[in-house]
């Protein structure tokens, strides 16, 4: 299941043209349980909703979804640099809720260009 979220998930770049900064694959852990339903609305409506929603609005998650019935955010982000994500990161509301893992990405265009590199040193070889 996490290689179909992946490819999901880079599927998802090639469609948004993304690829001018650097890309980052970022994991939460599972988040909260909540049992009082005013607790729920409140995480919601004031922290969750609202904070990705401005993150999608300035472009600094590019894609990204959950499991189907499940907790754990995976977005594709896009910053300069890893201290940006980490600063990014802790200014969610969230931040101290979930776990984080935060992969960086090689850029498609990037892996294309040194896959065509071995392919042309493959050829010059026969």
């Amino acid at each position: 299941m996490k290689l179909s979220i992946a490819t999901s998930l880079l599927t998802g770049i090639l469609w948004c043209g993304a690829a001018s900064a650097d890309l980052f694959l970022v994991k939460t852990s599972e988040g909260p349980g909540f049992t009082d339903p005013k607790e729920v609305l409140m995480v919601l409506e004031n922290g969750i909703l609202p904070t990705f929603a401005a993150m999608q609005a300035e472009k600094r998650i590019i894609t990204g979804g959950l499991p189907a019935g499940s907790r754990t955010f995976y977005l594709i982000v896009e910053a300069g640099s890893h201290d940006e994500v980490d600063r990014m990161l802790r200014d969610l509301p969230a931040w101290g809720v979930f776990s984080w893992k935060v992969i960086p990405l090689q850029s498609i265009a990037g892996r294309a260009k040194m896959e065509k590199e071995i392919v042309k040193q493959l050829k010059s070889r026969k």
